[in-house]
């Protein structure tokens, strides 16, 4: 049961109530004009039908502010919000079934103008229900709030697709002069023609779009971004592009953002205030969608250096606003890895691809971090080619296969560079980039050479390549100019130094010293031979050869060799005809026949002078062990001339009379001679090392039988007690693999063993 003070307090609520509704009039009059005053408010603010063709019902504004001041005085307007608010989620359903015309429209064409008539018409909804401003700011944006909570709850999935078709299609005003359908509505046709889409923006902003959906506008920003730079920047590298874009986003972007992303600004420094965050988000994008790009391009922009210097600079640029190194470095070492690293790419690409990304990495990053990473994967690859180093050295001296040179004729010839100690009292020393590996030197060599050079330990193959390579060039030379070997020789000395030089200074020597000595016995005794003569303690292995040479051609060697001796009584000759040449003149009975041929084939014709008809074996035995190939295309070459023909059982007869038509037998003589290859005069350095490899055979010979089976680094280890030996362990692997391919060992495991 209710206590005496309870009843006491609810019975004094109840009059205080009274008397605030009442208002402190007699009687019930004052809830009489506060129930008038509820019905006109009431009425006033519910929700009505847009459709409904009645006309709109008229009120006394009047009398409705009365109704509303009544309502205040009595503390009564937030009960009438609640029930205001009530009224419209019980009207939601006429919003909601116009909401589902238009959609439906959308979802069966696709075409935004229906996303566009929608936003209009729930403007429309919008301004139809607001209440009078007079109520405040509170009831206005209590009602604000209800009703975009209510539009979003209606709107279904699809709309979001079509809403950011919309704002796309707004972009599109920038850089087209075409209308997109939406600009023709009637609640639009009244406005700017050149903007059409900012009563749009400003419907957005009214029902909340803009901050419901402001990744989605961003993101629409962007792909237009991304689309125009892959328009207009994708394989342009002849000129610069990044700062084109800055220009197109100043002249074309910016105008659109003052709309989504700088409404309400009053002049044109709080519009650049507003813009400043959104606009540097933007830039960032510029930077790193044409970062990615030129990353993706990166291989063939390098392959098109230095005619794409400009984008080379655009990506320093970016990757200084964009971390993309770690991309770019996995990008480009892929790349190099499919397109580049691989059996059929040749070694000279392989060297010239290598020093565009020298030069084309130090200008995007100077540190040279980027270029370390790079061309690890590239030097290991090249130290496993056996002619790099011969294509390096063909390059230093300009002898190489195309017009390409991986010496750029702009920078200065100096020395090697060798890496130093880090000075750290230097007061201009900097610290390491913080991407650089625990590897990774700043003073690493900066010119291109120092760069291929160091891509093997030691610089003593390259001054070993470099003899042979001298050495055959020396030996080709004809006509006695020796002046442009001089001026390499000399250049070589400031790159490698005047001692690794020396064996090539004698060479050079020995030419000129050739051609002084022929002078001298043709003043002597005038013969038809010109000899180079040179030393052999000094030059590179030759390829030797047991070629006798008969007749004539004998006696001619003999008799200059009588006479070098009775100039040099300490020295003898040791003649290596088969690398020789000999211009000769043969007399038949109905013609004469001039050729320049080598000295074997000018020995196998001269031993027709003694019969007609030879087997292939008789002329091999005359001249000493050439194999049957080698003197089968020595003898071709006179099948081709019609000096000799060409008949089975490998049976060659001279021709005295010419043969108007070769036979039958012949031409199949000719067609099946087999193929063989030009053997190089001078042995290469490869062919040198596997020489004396040779002689350490037996030293691992001797291993393998004592100890049964050993490892690789095993037999490197005891290998280097052995007196002169100094070879890597990658040389002995070469060497290894290849006995093992002759059958003298084999291998399991990484463990080798006689093959027994």
């Amino acid at each position: 049961m209710a206590t005496d003070a309870l009843r006491a307090q609810i019975a004094g609520k109840w009059q205080s109530a009274f008397s605030r509704l009442n208002r402190g009039e007699p009687g019930i009059s004052g809830l009489l004009s506060f129930s008038e005053a509820w019905t006109i408010a009431a009425d006033f603010l519910q929700p009505r039908d847009l459709a409904d063709p009645a006309p709109k019902k008229e009120h006394d504004m009047q009398e409705v502010r009365g109704a509303f001041d009544t309502l205040s005085k009595s503390k009564m307007l937030p009960m009438l919000l609640e029930n205001f608010l009530e009224s419209m989620r019980k009207q939601r359903y006429l919003i909601e079934r116009e909401v589902d015309q238009f959609m439906s429209q959308y979802d069966s064409t696709e075409d935004c103008q229906y996303i566009a008539g929608l936003v209009l018409r729930l403007v429309e909804w919008y301004k139809a229900w607001a209440p009078i401003p007079e109520l405040g700011y509170t009831i206005l944006s209590a009602y604000t709030l209800a009703f975009h909570t209510q539009t979003f709850s209606i709107l279904p999935p699809s709309f979001a697709s079509g809403f950011k078709a919309l704002v796309a299609s707004t972009l599109t005003l920038i850089d087209s002069d075409t209308l997109p359908t939406w600009a023709h509505h009637p609640a639009l046709a009244y406005y700017n023609p050149k903007r059409p889409d900012v009563p749009l923006w400003s419907a957005f902003d009214q029902l909340g779009l803009l901050d419901r959906y402001e990744s989605l506008i961003s993101s629409v920003c962007y792909e237009h971004i991304e689309a125009h730079i892959q328009e207009t920047c994708a394989g342009k590298w002849g000129e610069p592009m990044l700062a084109r874009l800055r220009e197109w986003m100043a002249e074309k972007i910016v105008p659109w953002m003052i709309m989504p992303y700088a409404r309400g600004a009053r002049n044109t420094d709080e519009a650049r205030s507003m813009l400043q965050g959104i606009g540097s988000r933007f830039d960032f994008h510029v930077c790193k969608t044409l970062s990615d790009l030129r990353t993706k391009e990166i291989f063939d922009i390098i392959v098109d250096y230095p005619d794409s210097l400009c984008a080379l600079q655009d990506l320093k640029e970016c990757l200084q606003r964009v971390d993309q190194r770690t991309e770019l470095v996995q990008t480009l070492r892929k790349a190099n890895k499919k397109r580049l690293l691989h059996p059929g790419a040749d070694t000279k690409d392989i060297l010239l691809q290598y020093v565009s990304i020298i030069r084309c990495l130090r200008i995007v990053d100077p540190p040279g971090v980027l270029l370390y990473k790079v061309a690890d994967p590239i030097r290991k690859y090249l130290r496993e080619r056996p002619d790099t180093i011969r294509c390096i050295v063909a390059s230093l001296v300009g002898d190489g296969e195309s017009g390409d040179s991986l010496v750029d004729e702009n920078e200065p010839i100096q020395p090697l560079q060798q890496l130093q100690v880090e000075d750290y009292t230097d007061p201009n020393w900097e610290p390491e980039p913080i991407d650089a590996g625990p590897e990774f030197r700043t003073n690493k060599p900066s010119d291109v050479i120092s760069t291929l050079v160091s891509i093997y330990d030691s610089k003593d193959l390259f001054v070993k390549e470099l003899q042979v390579l001298l050495a055959q060039r020396l030996l080709s030379i004809k006509d006695g100019n020796f002046e442009r070997e001089r001026r390499n020789i000399e250049i070589l000395k400031i790159r490698f130094g005047e001692s690794a030089l020396q064996v090539c200074e004698v060479m050079l020597r020995d030419m000129t010293d050739s051609k002084r000595i022929d002078q001298h016995v043709q003043s002597q005794k005038s013969l038809s031979l010109h000899p180079t003569i040179i030393s052999g303690h000094f030059w590179p292995p030759l390829q030797s050869s047991t070629l006798t040479m008969p007749g004539q051609l004998k006696e001619l060697q003999d008799e200059y060799s009588k006479q070098y001796t009775t100039f040099k009584p300490d020295k003898r000759l040791r003649w290596l005809p088969q690398l020789g040449s000999i211009k000769l003149e043969l007399t038949l009975q109905d013609r004469t026949v001039s050729a320049d041929v080598s000295l074997l084939e000018a020995a196998f014709i001269e031993l027709f002078s003694e019969k007609d008809i030879w087997t292939i074996d008789e002329l091999t035995t005359r001249v000493r062990s050439i194999d049957r190939i080698s003197a089968a295309k020595a003898l071709a070459t006179w099948v081709d001339m019609g000096v000799l023909k060409a008949g089975g059982d490998s049976v060659y007869r001279l021709l005295e009379v010419a043969e108007e038509v070769p036979t039958s037998s012949s031409a199949a003589a000719i067609q099946h001679l087999p193929a063989v290859e030009e053997v190089p005069t001078i042995m290469t350095v490869q062919q040198q090392q596997a020489e004396q490899m040779k002689v350490y055979w037996k030293f691992i010979e001797g291993m393998l039988t004592n100890l049964g089976q050993l490892s690789l680094d095993r037999i490197q280890s005891m290998l280097k007690l052995a007196p002169g030996y100094d070879r890597t362990i990658e040389q002995l692997a070469s060497f290894m693999e290849a006995a093992r391919r002759e059958g003298l060992v084999t291998v399991k495991d990484g463990v080798w063993k006689l093959n027994r």
